[in-house]
């Protein structure tokens, strides 16, 4: 007698379905992006990204009061400064935004985990993540500026520090320079696998980052390539990173997946504005359900692989969890 082979008797039921799951999203894997501007009662919608917004630091401390009784326990903050130069030196000043950020939230939520972006590209006045000499990147000289940038974050209070600027030899440089000013516990989650993909847009608008000439592909890796991204991980392993990260997300779950499989150690995806913004879009038009598409999608991410989701949708997604396992 033939046997039927019957999978159904493990979804015929709720109760089946959940005993069973083998990939489940905790307020614990999130983490949220944040704009933070100079100012007082700012708080402006990003129109490529409705539900996001630029937060002066005062109306920042009321959000992130908000999210934490919620139960989001991770951010990651972004700066937007007041003035830009060729080399981005308001990035590293004492009282820089993100350094007056990171005082004033460690004052009123100390629990609350802040990991600092690093980069230049909001900061120079020509939208690069590295300094240029005669058109052209220079690696090591900006290699000296990140460190500056890493030190003065620390100092401010960052927990950790993410750089995503791409240059090579930036975790080896920041690693040292933590460590010779007695910051050995502060963790590095680089962007380790970071495409330059046009996913960025609406993020561009919201960090005032893009740039003025050409584009950012002499740096961040080509989309078509798997293989870079894996040596690209090794190597931030190898110069000291305690996190390594693929950046967009959804476009590249199969990296994810790569890196999940071949390192032993914690893997963060970045779930893009572009990604943000398509699926908001959609959502508005009534062409998609909102809440079932992301839930969906960041269930992906973690099912390829990634410990950590930093998401612009942490928050609400973190509400949408608890409703449903209320």
């Amino acid at each position: 007698m033939h046997l039927v082979k019957r999978p159904r008797r493990l979804r015929s039921s709720k109760n089946i379905r959940n005993l069973v799951r083998e990939t489940i999203l905790n307020p614990a894997d999130f983490v949220k992006p944040y704009f933070v501007v100079p100012g007082h009662e700012i708080k402006e919608e990003i129109s490529a990204m409705p539900g996001n917004y630029h937060f002066s630091i005062d109306q920042l401390l009321l959000e992130l009061k908000r999210v934490s009784q919620l139960g989001l326990q991770s951010v990651i903050l972004f700066g937007l400064p007041e003035c830009k130069d060729s080399e981005g030196s308001s990035a590293w000043q004492k009282d820089g935004i993100v350094q007056q950020a990171l005082r004033a939230i460690k004052a009123e939520l100390p629990e609350l985990y802040l990991i600092t972006d690093l980069c230049l590209c909001q900061y120079t006045d020509h939208g690069h993540c590295g300094i240029i000499k005669n058109g052209e990147i220079v690696n090591d000289l900006t290699l000296e500026r990140l460190g500056k940038i890493a030190l003065s974050h620390a100092r401010a209070g960052a927990d950790m520090i993410a750089p995503s600027d791409m240059m090579d030899g930036r975790v080896a440089k920041i690693r040292t320079v933590l460590d010779q000013n007695s910051f050995n516990n502060i963790a590095i989650m680089a962007y380790s696998a970071k495409y330059q993909s046009a996913f960025y847009g609406p993020f561009r608008e919201a960090a005032h980052s893009a740039p003025g000439q050409g584009d950012r592909s002499t740096y961040q890796m080509d989309p078509a390539n798997s293989r870079e991204a894996l040596r690209e991980i090794e190597l931030d392993l190898a110069e000291g990173a305690d996190i390594i990260m693929v950046k967009p997300a959804l476009a590249y779950l199969d990296i994810i997946k790569q890196a999940a499989v071949k390192y032993n150690a914690p893997l963060a995806a970045y779930n893009v504005s572009g990604e943000y913004a398509m699926i908001k879009a959609a959502a508005e038009k009534g062409w998609l359900d909102e809440k079932k598409v992301v839930l969906e999608s960041l269930t992906a991410i973690k099912r390829a692989g990634a410990k950590i989701i930093i998401s612009y949708w942490a928050d609400q997604a973190i509400k949408w969890l608890k409703q449903d396992r209320a």
